[in-house]
């Protein structure tokens, strides 16, 4: 994996990484980027008010305190995009470059290699179960460390935009088919071998 940190995407799709399509691809069914940033964020907001909710109701100490942890819960998942965009680039072997518009609410990173199904979401969900899911569960075990579960709410949260890439490949690529980016779309194909 070759990171590149290719800076401010300017909503020009024609300036990030392109490859020549595969015989009989097929673009993915999804919203565009506009259309996605919209749908994220507010996914993102439902979901970290519903994660929000165990953490006020178990946490320790006083709802000031549980509003303390909610500010530095935040704060720190904020800590955590950077990080989160270079888990998903672990998971390509060849080059993978990330991009960010904070204005619209979103970073994210593109590889233009094949992956299989398995692959694609695994990529897709890493960073979610890494910084999201796991410190959730360790607050739901450990109810004292509300800070945790503030956090792991938010960041389960921010991954709203992988969960439907998630769903877009579990529901659209038949069993065999590969995956790749180009540009902010996904599309999959049947390698030759698999027809």
């Amino acid at each position: 994996m070759r990171f590149h940190n290719a800076g401010k995407y300017d909503g020009d799709e024609s300036k990030l990484p392109q490859r020549e399509h595969e015989k009989n691809t097929v673009p993915f069914r999804e919203p565009s980027l506009k259309q996605l940033a919209v749908i994220a964020n507010i996914g993102a907001f439902l979901t970290i008010a519903l994660c929000c909710v165990p953490v006020f109701m178990r946490g320790a100490g006083t709802i000031s305190s549980k509003a303390n942890a909610l500010s530095i819960g935040a704060i720190l998942s904020l800590v955590t995009l950077v990080p989160h965009e270079f888990l998903h680039g672990l998971c390509f072997r060849e080059d993978v470059y990330m991009y960010s518009n904070l204005k619209q609410g979103m970073m994210f990173v593109v590889g233009t290699e094949d992956m299989s199904r398995g692959r694609f979401v695994f990529m897709s969900l890493l960073p979610n179960c890494v910084f999201g899911l796991l410190p959730y569960v360790v607050f739901l075990l450990f109810p004292r460390l509300t800070v945790l579960g503030m956090m792991g709410a938010f960041c389960i949260g921010m991954g709203f935009g992988d969960y439907i890439n998630v769903f877009n490949a579990l529901t659209q690529m038949p069993k065999g088919a590969k995956t790749y980016l180009s540009g902010t779309h996904s599309y999959w194909y049947m390698p030759e071998s698999a027809e």
